[in-house]
């Protein structure tokens, strides 16, 4: 387990682990009101296909069974309410973010929708989880995991509120490996992305994170060894857009 005083690649900076989660609140405490608009922006829209995937995936039960879903730094909702409009009635997601601008804005658009019933949404820490062991049917993380400071104790953490034959979906941007496409990729999103942020929100400073916090997450099969590590069966991941986002797939069995 890593321990307080270590550090940690923060984009290509190296700050203690322990002031990561400060740096990554900041960042999302900025952009809240105007998260999903910058994902547009920086997506192009694609972020709305790849969610579709993870979706399909999730294939959660179209009739009354019971069904809960754990949708952790999740805030907004966006994948909480698309799985509840793929959903029967037995549905019912709980959103657990960390960053209460981000849970706001989320439980305004449940309620917008009228899914404020079947989508409740709670402060919390990936981390530790306030959840009872084995109580969620599922458990999705997307485009959340790499700003965890410690990954590790959010794979075992999942791991123990899911029930048995569950599983566990991560949507995360992932390595280009197409050569023409990194180069393009990479100019985008350095000198673009940031910009974009600038004029939307204000902010390019996050977004230079953003961008930078993608580079140092780890490739998909070191991903999947540690969520392996962390007890999930039947680890695998499907890339998505040449290796710009991978959508990664575990079992508790």
């Amino acid at each position: 387990m890593n321990q307080p005083n270590e550090t940690t690649h923060f984009g290509y900076r190296d700050v203690p682990l322990d002031d990561k989660q400060t740096l990554v609140n900041d960042v999302f405490h900025s952009v809240a009101s105007r998260y999903d608009l910058m994902n547009d922006l920086m997506s192009g829209g694609m972020h709305r296909l790849w969610k579709d995937v993870m979706i399909t995936t999730l294939n959660p039960p179209r009739d009354d069974s019971p069904f809960r879903l754990l949708d952790v730094a999740g805030g907004t909702g966006d994948i909480s309410f698309r799985a509840a409009k793929a959903s029967g009635a037995g549905f019912h997601s709980t959103v657990c973010d960390i960053n209460t601008d981000m849970l706001e804005v989320g439980r305004q658009r449940a309620a917008e929708r009228h899914l404020d019933q079947q989508v409740d949404f709670v402060e919390g820490n990936a981390e530790q989880l306030q959840f009872a062991d084995k109580s969620f049917d599922a458990y999705t993380i997307a485009f959340g995991i790499r700003n965890v400071p410690r990954i590790d104790l959010a794979l075992k953490e999942a791991y123990r509120v899911l029930k048995p034959g569950s599983r566990f979906l991560c949507l995360e941007f992932s390595t280009v490996d197409v050569p023409g496409l990194a180069k393009v990729y990479d100019l985008f999103s350095f000198k673009v992305i940031p910009q974009i942020g600038r004029a939307v929100t204000g902010d390019a400073d996050s977004y230079q994170y953003l961008v930078e916090s993608i580079r140092k997450f780890p490739r998909p099969y070191d991903f999947a060894e540690m969520i392996r590590d962390a007890g999930f069966a039947r680890v695998n991941w499907q890339i998505m857009s040449g290796g710009i986002v991978a959508l990664h797939s575990g079992w508790r069995l």
